[in-house]
């Protein structure tokens, strides 16, 4: 395209993060715009939520506008060459959509959990997050801010699962990821071979707040996973790393064990919320309960999440038989295979 995207989000937002990292290690010109800005001039989208693509129309200025960061890497896969973050196997992509669901839909949890649920946590969102649209809020503004994000962000902690029963099992989950990756990242940079795919990116922008900005979340991952720390750094800007098209990709029968690994912990956790939030929503239930690592997981439904099974499911269904067996040969006894019967 002869102009450049707008990439419209916040520092504080694990999805906006995810879709700049990705641009950047594509290559793809982009403005970046600190939504709710003074320089903020894009309409409201479809959905009032970031980050915020804007297509250019042909004499540069704003077009279609998208969000929702799974489809925005789709288009942009369709729309710019080069650097792909989709391996060409389409069973190997489809185990990297996985990772990538299980991180925008379930690491979320955690990422959401520890900033709301601890005091330093809070006061420094508090504080902070406010800032982001406008460094000129003067201390009135500032107090204003800071009782209404951290009251209404701490009032939807239930909606996400983050109650003192769930507790245990979000932080457990979290803990299991964070050595998962530690043990990852002492033999290979990324999880499906020499380069970045949609899952290293889904995981990444979660922890872009998990490892470097939240405290209490932080200081686990300093304890048990350092070298996680320092990969969320690189995944910030890859333009550098050098590529070569169609190449460096693993063979999904050659996955590492400490990949293999967090596809169980999607099994253990993620799977059986997604299949119970799906089952609640089919029946109009009004809670989601399901045994998570053997402890009773209980939260409202979640509309999109449904959405996100289904989408799953479709690409599932429209690989085909060889590749769907070797897929089943990656997912069997992980937990992951009741997604798909």
């Amino acid at each position: 395209m002869p102009h450049p995207l707008v990439l419209a989000g916040q520092y504080g937002s694990p999805y906006t993060l995810k879709m700049r990292g990705v641009l950047r290690y594509r290559h793809i010109p982009f403005r970046w715009m600190l939504r709710g800005s003074k320089w903020d001039d894009l309409p409201a989208p479809p959905v009032p939520i970031i980050p915020v693509i804007a297509f250019p129309n042909e004499d540069g200025s704003h077009g279609e506008l998208m969000v929702d960061s799974s489809p925005q890497i789709m288009r942009l896969e369709n729309d710019y060459e080069g650097r792909s973050v989709v391996p060409p196997d389409p069973a190997l992509a489809f185990i990297d959509t996985l990772i990538e669901d299980f991180a925008d839909e379930w690491l979320t949890k955690a990422m959401y959990h520890y900033r709301w649920a601890y005091e330093a946590d809070i006061d420094k969102a508090g504080k902070l997050l406010p800032m982001s649209g406008n460094l000129q809020l003067d201390s009135d503004q500032s107090q204003q801010m800071y009782t209404f994000i951290t009251e209404r962000q701490i009032g939807r902690r239930a909606l996400v699962g983050s109650t003192e029963w769930n507790t245990p099992i979000i932080e457990g989950s979290y803990r299991r990821v964070l050595e998962t990756l530690q043990a990852q990242f002492s033999t290979r940079d990324f999880l499906l071979g020499d380069r970045p795919g949609r899952g290293d990116f889904g995981l990444y922008g979660q922890l872009t707040q998990l490892v470097r900005w939240d405290p209490t979340s932080t200081a686990v991952a300093v304890d048990i996973a350092p070298k996680v720390l320092n990969w969320v750094e690189r995944m910030d800007d890859l333009e550098w790393l050098p590529v070569t098209e169609d190449d460096g990709w693993h063979s999904i029968e050659e996955l590492d064990t400490a990949t293999k690994d967090l596809i169980a912990e999607a099994g253990i956790s993620y799977a059986p919320f997604m299949v119970a939030n799906a089952k609640a929503l089919q029946a109009g239930d009004e809670e989601v309960v399901c045994q998570i690592d053997g402890t009773e997981y209980r939260q409202g439904p979640f509309g999109y999440q449904g959405k996100c099974l289904m989408w799953l499911r479709e690409d599932y269904a429209a690989l085909d038989d060889g590749d769907r067996q070797r897929v089943d040969s990656v997912l069997a006894d992980t937990g992951c295979e009741q997604l798909f019967t």
